[in-house]
């Protein structure tokens, strides 16, 4: 596919100058089936940075780096860049890996049917440091990568620049639906959200009707897949922000600052109550 893209819009675009290609993290990762066997196995050694060499496996963030390298080189004058994102925090409702609109309409759930709001994932990843990508901020790096000489031809992480807790946000979620009970429960067996809300459509339904929300199926503004696997992976995949820093990008954001925003977006434009 991406191919094709680059076969249309090269020859039929002359102004070009500048191609931005984003990835993520599983480019050190690996695909999701296998990061999470891998980092039980074989643990990680964080934080990762951008000349750590290609695992030893297939991964079609690899494939398309190399068709960008090569459609990019028949061009004279044509650059690229390449930028690897984490967890995303972002609007995107209607995205099959939008995490914060996931959580939001699983407070949702627990708040319409009053039970706590629970941590679906492990201890690990409860209280250790994560590390996430606000959407604006992402935009922002690739306008810089574009406009400034200095990031051609280079890949760039892009994180926020700090870390965080689940713990702290898991604060910010319940506070903002209104859960007083929320938090993770010692001892108590690990549950995937897959598995805690099957079969609420019709609870969703009623959500909707009552608050007067924009028309939506559960399976439309939820992902829980995406949820799950990013509490398997846990915590401590940090990423370094320090080749963006050098090449002259200085861009940042409050992971706690930016998952309040894009709750109280999606709230906003009424995709949840």
């Amino acid at each position: 596919m991406l191919r094709n893209v680059l076969h249309s819009v090269i020859p039929s675009a002359p102004n070009l100058r500048h191609i931005c290609l984003v990835t993520g993290a599983k480019h050190y990762l690996g695909p999701f089936e296998v990061a999470t066997r891998r980092m039980k196995s074989h643990p990680l050694e964080p934080p990762f940075t951008e000349d750590l060499p290609r695992l030893n496996m297939p991964n079609f963030y690899y494939t398309q780096e190399d068709i960008l390298f090569e459609e990019v080189e028949k061009r004279e004058g044509l650059t690229w860049s390449v930028h690897r994102p984490h967890l995303v925090f972002g609007f995107s409702p209607y995205s099959l890996m939008n995490v914060v609109g996931t959580l939001c309409v699983y407070a949702a759930l627990c708040k319409h049917e009053g039970i706590p709001l629970l941590f679906p994932g492990t201890k690990d990843c409860w209280e250790g440091f994560s590390v996430a990508s606000d959407a604006d901020l992402i935009a922002e790096q690739q306008i810089w990568a574009a406009v400034d000489p200095r990031a051609r031809n280079e890949a760039f992480n892009c994180s926020n620049g700090d870390v965080f807790k689940w713990k702290h946000l898991w604060k910010v979620l319940a506070e903002r639906f209104g859960i007083e009970k929320y938090g993770f429960e010692e001892g108590g067996e690990t549950v995937r959200l897959e598995e805690i809300l099957k079969g609420k459509e019709s609870v969703w339904e009623e959500i909707v009707k009552e608050n007067q929300l924009r028309p939506t199926k559960l399976n439309e503004v939820a992902a829980w897949w995406i949820a799950d696997v990013t509490f398997d992976i846990g915590a401590g995949m940090l990423v370094s922000m320090n080749k963006s820093k050098e090449y002259g990008f200085l861009g940042f954001r409050d992971s706690n600052k930016s998952f309040a925003t894009w709750i109280d977006r999606l709230k906003h434009y009424k995709i949840v109550p």
